[in-house]
């Protein structure tokens, strides 16, 4: 499939159910003219006229979670009692940033030497253009609109190929909670036009999250024409294991780490890190856990294991499983195509993964874990460290201090003690090394596309 070819095909089935074509060029000018047009009335608009907005927008995903839900989980496969979950946690970015965004937005006063006064003042930048990834389809644009039409900024919405139905209720949910025409438009942009559309001096800064490749092509575009960028990539997050005082409810948590969302989640617990101590009995109780999942048709509430987002993404992830297992890795449960037309791959251990496997450095984007044995803490960490990801982590053990401890070595954007990355409003999300820079959510997620103006009257002579 062409990156630019929008449409819908169910993963569970395999067959196409809705085809959107992509933009023109005339229409790509269109929405860079509303997105301008829109921006010289918003950034403004009242404050609190911007915050009842939003309020608008939370109310409406809450109405309409059901068929919200549905429709995600027809596009790109995800079970409709997590594609609730999905729509409730973006229900609560909006309302959050409706409340809490005008104190984030407040007048900064400096204590200067030499007196007089100085604030700075978080003022909006203008156009953005947001580049949205398949697998959280409302939550990943909820993290980046919510906080920038907030502050008053305008928004051009590239959305993955893969999910234009679910693009296109995002628009009309902006419409019917009467955000002024033109402030969120979306585009069914091919790469061309996404490479114009940052080179226009109309827009002001970019925000991706996707995979590295794609990235690292964005960053350079936006180098290349001095446009601030936000970027939210891969991850292979650590599982770290030190001890435990209760194991089957440890393993409870890895396996949902792994498997929330078929697997398909940056932050998803990808590397469990065990000491050897527990190793054995981890991965034999671990394993018969994973073994005992079902696939399921996404759109029934009792299926908690969907198909992937597409038949490519899964053949491309038994690829990586077979290339480990070709070289020399213990494959103990999965690892398989389902059979039939839909994207399901069975739930898989592997162990035994050492450098030189694509396993031991690529990202694993769904059911597919990797443990590993390390003697101790030490030992943990280093491995942790070894990968060029650094998104979340989580760390176990019984005592709490020494797991901060190890939190504080780990290079991540973010650690959880004894739970597994979870994401909610006020909380920031973000990472280091090749999993990206910057931050969404929380206070951090309006620190970012912000223009921090210093208004400054000296001391009278």
């Amino acid at each position: 499939m062409s990156m630019s070819h929008y449409q819908s095909i169910n993963p569970a089935t395999g067959e196409t159910i809705f085809e959107a074509p992509t933009a023109s060029d005339e229409e790509i000018q269109t929405a860079l003219k509303q997105a301008q047009t829109a921006f010289e009335s918003w950034r403004h608009s009242a404050v609190g006229d911007r915050s009842e907005v939003l309020r608008r927008v939370a109310a409406l995903y809450r109405e309409r979670r059901q068929e919200l839900a549905e429709l995600i989980s027809l596009e790109m496969g995800k079970p409709v009692s997590q594609a609730l979950g999905e729509v409730g946690l973006v229900a609560d970015i909006y309302q959050y940033y409706a409340e809490e965004g005008p104190g984030f937005m407040a007048d900064e006063p400096l204590k200067v030497r030499g007196g007089g006064e100085a604030v700075v003042r978080s003022a909006p930048v203008g156009v953005l253009l947001g580049i949205m990834p398949w697998n959280y389809p409302y939550y990943q644009v909820a993290r980046f609109a919510a906080p920038n039409l907030m502050l008053g900024n305008t928004i051009l919405l590239k959305h993955a190929p893969s999910c234009p139905q679910s693009a296109l209720a995002m628009e009309q949910i902006f419409r019917d909670a009467q955000l002024p025409e033109g402030a969120y438009v979306n585009v069914f942009a091919t790469n061309e036009q996404v490479a114009d559309i940052i080179a226009d001096p109309r827009v002001q800064g970019v925000s991706l999250t996707g995979s590295e490749r794609a990235g690292a092509a964005v960053a350079a575009l936006a180098g290349q024409h001095l446009k601030k960028y936000v970027l939210e990539l891969g991850g292979s997050d650590p599982f770290i294991l030190l001890d435990s005082e209760d194991l089957d409810a440890t393993v409870k948590a890895a396996v949902g780490g792994r498997m929330g969302n078929a697997g398909q989640a940056c932050t998803a617990s990808k590397r469990f890190i065990v000491v050897e101590d527990l190793y054995e009995e981890f991965v034999e109780k671990f394993t018969a856990r994973m073994a005992r999942i079902t696939p399921g048709d996404p759109l029934d509430p009792a299926t908690r294991f969907g198909p992937l987002s597409s038949r490519a993404a899964a053949e491309g992830l038994v690829e990586q499983i077979n290339d480990a297992v070709s070289k020399g890795a213990t494959l103990h449960t999965g690892g398989h195509l389902v059979d039939g037309p839909g994207a399901y791959v069975e739930p898989t251990v592997l162990t035994g993964v050492e450098p030189g496997m694509r396993a031991y450095t690529e990202e694993l984007f769904g059911p597919a874990a990797v443990v590993y044995k390390v003697a101790d803490a030490e030992e943990a960490i280093e491995l942790a460290n070894s990968s060029p990801y650094g998104l979340g982590g989580a760390v176990f053990s019984a005592d709490v201090e020494k797991a901060k401890d190890v939190a504080d070595r780990l290079d991540t954007g973010m650690v959880f003690i004894n739970a597994v990355a979870d994401t909610q409003a006020d909380l920031p999300f973000g990472g280091v090394k090749r999993s990206g820079v910057g931050r969404e959510l929380a206070s951090f997620g309006m620190q970012e596309f912000v223009n921090k103006k210093l208004i400054r009257v000296p001391a009278a002579r």
